[in-house]
C-alpha cells in the first residue's frame, strides 16, 4: 500500500482553507498511486490557535468529518486527519481515519498531553490502543507526543498493528524525535511508523517537519525536509511479517519481569 505524508501547517483558524489544502493533497496523492493519505496533529483547525480550539472543536460525525469522507470518496483513498473533538463539553486532541468508500473506521484521543498548551485545552483520552483494516494492514493511531513513550507503541506491536499513523505537531529543539527515535521505535516493534508533522512558525511553536516513513527494519523509507511538501512510500506487509520472524524482541520478552513498570 503507498500512501502520502501532507507535511503542511494549512492555514491556521480557517478549517475552510485547510478543507482546500486537503482536497488538493489527497488529487495529487491518488494520482500518484496512494491508498492512504496521512495529515498532520490538528491539521482541519491549526494548532497554536489558542481559545479558537474550543470554538472550532467538532464532533467526530461533525460537518468537517463529512467534508473529509466526500475528499475521500472524490479521490478514491482514505485519509487520516488531526482535528480537535467537541464530545458534549469536553474538548479532544483527536485524530480519525476515513475510508476510501467515506466510511468513518477509527477515531483516537490523544493519551498523552504536551506541556500547559496542551493541558490547558484538551481532556486526555483514556484509549491507548485504537486500530482499523484498511487495505490487508493493520493500521493504529496516535498523536505526536504519545509515540515518544515506549509502552504505548508496545501496545500496538502486540496487538498486532502493523502500520502506526501518528499525526504530529513536533516543534523545535525536539527534531531528534523525528530523526532517531521514529525509526527506532519502528525497528524495536517490527511496524512501520508514519509519523507526519507540521512546519514552520505558528504562534510561540517553531515546527520541524522532517516528516517520515519508517519500516520495521528501522529504516526511513522517505523523510521530507523543513518545508511544505507531500512525500509517498510503500508499506510492505511482507517485510512486516519478515522482520516479525527475524526479529525475536516480541517473542523473547519476559512479562513477569516487568511488573514494576505499571
Amino acid at each position: 500500500m503507498r500512501i502520502a505524508l501532507l507535511q503542511s501547517s494549512g492555514r491556521p483558524g480557517s478549517v475552510v482553507e485547510n478543507l482546500k489544502v486537503l482536497d488538493e493533497a489527497a488529487g495529487r496523492a491518488a494520482a500518484a498511486g496512494a491508498g492512504l493519505l496521512i495529515a498532520p496533529e490538528m491539521f482541519l483547525t491549526g494548532y497554536a490557535i489558542g481559545d479558537d480550539i474550543a470554538r472550532l472543536a467538532e464532533p467526530a460525525d461533525g460537518d468537517s468529518a463529512d467534508a473529509v469522507a466526500e475528499i475521500a470518496v472524490r479521490h478514491g483513498l482514505a485519509v487520516a486527519y488531526g482535528y480537535p473533538e467537541r464530545s458534549g463539553e469536553v474538548v479532544f486532541n483527536s485524530a480519525q481515519l476515513v475510508s476510501a468508500d467515506g466510511a468513518r473506521l477509527a477515531n483516537y484521543r490523544k493519551t498523552h498531553l504536551f506541556g500547559c498548551f496542551e493541558r490547558d485545552h484538551f481532556t486526555p483520552g483514556e484509549q491507548p490502543v485504537v486500530q482499523a483494516e484498511l487495505d490487508g494492514v493493520r493500521v493504529g493511531i496516535m498523536i505526536c507526543y504519545d509515540v515518544e513513550f515506549p509502552e504505548n507503541v508496545r501496545a500496538h506491536a502486540l496487538a498486532g498493528t502493523d502500520l502506526l499513523v501518528v499525526p504530529t505537531a513536533q516543534m523545535h529543539p525536539f527534531q531528534f524525535v523525528a530523526e532517531s527515535m521514529i525509526p527506532v521505535r519502528a525497528f524495536e516493534n517490527q511496524l512501520y511508523v508514519a509519523y507526519v508533522n507540521r512546519v514552520g512558525r505558528e504562534g510561540e511553536f517553531e515546527f520541524v517537519g522532517l516528516s517520515t516513513l519508517a519500516g520495521p527494519d528501522g529504516v526511513a523509507r522517505t523523510r521530507a525536509g523543513r518545508d511544505e511538501d507531500l512525500v509517498l512510500a510503500d508499506v510492505d506487509p511482507a517485510l512486516v511479517a519478515a522482520s516479525r520472524e527475524a526479529n525475536p524482541y516480541l517473542t523473547d520478552r519476559r512479562p513477569g519481569l516487568y511488573g514494576s513498570l505499571v
